[in-house]
């Protein structure tokens, strides 16, 4: 193999793997739900942006966003999609998992009152404690109900949301020694 054939695969191996990385990096950033106000009602609505497209257009520059799902459709699927304004302005602040880090962030368990560390969330996702003293995970609230969960709920972290869950579901292989 001539020296010109190889130094062509490797600067074109170099390309390709850059241009992953660009489109990967692109591709985690935009992926989510987020909670916008709709500009036609001004009420919150769950949205989420075609990742892949914003993307694979990042890699030819600016991300063009496109949303792949919200709340309002099927029935206001035909909008201008003008919230994509909000998600340009701000792409983190109304990520659902950015709001959720930002609520527990400095607080303690309201169980075993340690610190709740949001960094290991790709481990253990911490919990809510409602008024009821049932916990429950995040993921089984709607994004349209986050923010009033959040002023009546308690946060709980992993272990003791994992605890209580086996206290609620196989009590009877539970034992309580003092």
């Amino acid at each position: 193999m001539s020296t010109l054939l190889v130094l062509s695969i490797v600067v074109a191996a170099v390309v390709v793997v850059l241009g992953l990385g660009r489109f990967l990096r692109a591709f985690f950033h935009q992926r989510g739900q987020r909670l916008v106000a709709c500009p036609e009602t001004q009420q919150p609505a769950a949205v989420r942006v075609n990742a892949v497209r914003a993307a694979l257009s990042s890699l030819r520059g600016r991300p063009q966003l496109r949303l792949d799902a919200c709340s309002r459709w099927p029935e206001r699927e035909g909008c201008g999609q003008e919230c994509l304004a909000e998600i340009a302005a701000a792409p983190e602040g109304c990520m659902v998992r950015g709001m959720l880090v930002r609520w527990y962030e400095g607080k303690r368990c309201a169980l075993c009152g340690s610190d709740v560390d949001a960094a290991h969330w790709y481990a253990h996702e911490p919990a809510l404690l409602d008024a009821n003293g049932q916990t429950l995970e995040w993921r089984q609230i709607p994004a349209l109900d986050l923010e009033g969960v959040l002023e009546t709920h308690r946060p709980v972290c992993w272990n003791c949301h994992i605890i209580e869950s086996v206290i609620r579901e196989h009590p009877d292989r539970v034992v309580f020694r003092p």
